[in-house]
């Protein structure tokens, strides 16, 4: 009968050590979370930039009127 009593305690032991590396995980995630929040929030002027500068090419482009382009012998 003590295998039963032993058995239980370490099942209830295991279960308190996935609760503790899922709760450790839960931390990484979160804080993972920030740090990619924090990041985007940097980016985003560079990225509007960017997005401005490239439609202004794409603007430019297209007014120019087509060439002849590359022939190949």
């Amino acid at each position: 009968m003590a295998w039963v009593s032993v058995s239980v305690s370490l099942g209830f032991a295991g279960l308190a050590v996935l609760a503790w590396c899922a709760f450790k995980v839960w931390l990484g995630v979160r804080r993972f979370g920030r740090e990619l929040e924090r990041t985007r929030r940097r980016l985003e002027p560079k990225q509007s930039a960017l997005r401005d500068e490239l439609s202004r090419l794409d603007e430019a482009r297209s007014s120019q009127p087509p060439g002849e382009g590359v022939r190949s012998s």
